[in-house]
């Protein structure tokens, strides 16, 4: 069953906040961020350079966390919770900015503005320290005092050595809502606000890949037929990977997190963890059909096989982590569907890439059929079945 059949309708809940103007503007920043990231990829196609994007991306991500969550939980209508969004963002793209040469000459100037964009978030920490007050050992406060200046320390090395310092941060940083577990029990959030804001996130990274698709015509070939069928087959495999999440799972996160006794774990397994996965999966799958269109009639390289499918296999197969983190039920049609597209790797290397990028769109459009029609035919015993699973 898909999430939709399993939880079409919502719980009662409080009052629904809607997602703010200076939020979505906000979220601009994060579409230079996501192409910036995607950038390194498509300079550097190894395994090292997956991992290194996977590096930097990480302060990107807990920085919008962070402040989605405060968001969230503040009236972003008051100046200073929104000069302070503006000046979060201001740090993002500093960020963004120093992404061609993180690893090199402008790795301080993307250290130093994660560590000042994480302090802002911590402003209220940091009135509390001055009248005496320490509130403890929280994600925001971790960022501030350890991840910040890891990332500055980093900075100031070299090579390897500063990838070893910046793989540790973001493992810190990813970790805490897990390790700090107990701290963070009673942390309540408005699940319609904050599941459209992760779910905004996605659409962002769903238009990077919109953007690659596009800037992939622009190369020597230009516009000939084989590249405009490419472009046809590609966006065809965007909106599907778009109608599983936002036709199937986006309702299915903003019920979990509306009826789960522990909200915490709904926002910290499916939101903070299953979404980046989700949102990285996307930025792989980026590169991969930029690489694709741009030459549909050559084989793949493993590398651009490996980010097309392995990132589409990686987006589908996210869903089974997050449905079972949120309702303790397998997602078969999605792991199926994952794995086929595992299965296409080796054929990416003795087959043109059209027709590689034709299947893959095939599959996500049958997995998005089959669901429907299983949604169609069993819709009314899926709502037996929420109630029986919350």
């Amino acid at each position: 069953m898909t999430d939709e059949q399993q939880h079409p309708e919502e719980p009662q809940e409080e009052q629904e906040k809607r997602v703010g103007w200076p939020e979505l503007f906000f979220d601009l920043v994060f579409v230079f961020a996501v192409t910036g990231v995607s950038g390194l990829l498509e300079v550097d196609h190894s395994w090292g350079g997956v991992l290194r994007a996977a590096i930097v991306f990480v302060p990107f991500y807990w920085l919008w966390v962070g402040t989605a969550i405060q968001t969230n939980l503040q009236d972003v209508d008051r100046a200073p919770t929104r000069i302070a969004v503006f000046t979060i963002a201001l740090c993002a793209i500093f960020m963004a900015i120093a992404l061609p040469e993180v690893y090199g000459g402008l790795g301080l100037l993307f250290a130093g503005a994660y560590w000042v964009g994480r302090l802002v978030l911590g402003r209220d920490v940091l009135r509390g320290v001055r009248h005496g007050r320490w509130p403890g050992l929280t994600p925001v406060t971790v960022s501030m005092v350890l991840t910040g200046p890891l990332l500055v320390v980093g900075a100031l090395t070299d090579d390897v050595v500063r990838e070893v310092i910046w793989a540790a941060a973001a493992v810190i940083d990813l970790s805490t809502p897990t390790v700090l577990r107990s701290r963070l029990r009673r942390l309540h959030v408005n699940a319609a606000h904050l599941s459209e804001r992760f779910g905004l996130f996605v659409l962002i990274a769903l238009g990077e890949s919109v953007v690659a698709i596009g800037a992939s015509t622009r190369g020597d070939q230009g516009l000939t037929v084989w590249v405009g069928v490419a472009v046809a087959a590609a966006f065809l495999l965007v909106c599907g990977l778009w109608w599983v999440y936002f036709q199937f799972a986006a309702q299915a996160v903003r019920y979990a997190m509306g009826s789960a006794s522990v909200q915490l774990d709904i926002t910290r397994l499916v939101l903070s963890y299953g979404h980046f996965l989700f949102i990285f999966a996307i930025i792989l799958l980026a590169v991969g059909l930029h690489e694709t269109v741009a030459e549909p009639t050559h084989h793949l390289e493993i590398a651009v096989a490996a980010m097309l499918l392995g990132g589409t296999a990686l987006y589908l197969a996210t869903f089974g982590f997050t449905r079972w983190a949120m309702f303790h039920l397998v997602s078969v049609t999605r792991l199926t569907t994952a794995g086929v597209m595992v299965v296409l790797i080796p054929l990416a290397l003795v087959v043109p890439g059209l027709v590689v990028l034709a299947l893959a769109a095939v599959a996500v459009t049958g997995l998005n059929v089959v669901e429907w029609r299983m949604n169609s035919r069993i819709g009314w015993r899926a709502k037996t079945t929420a109630v029986d699973h919350t």
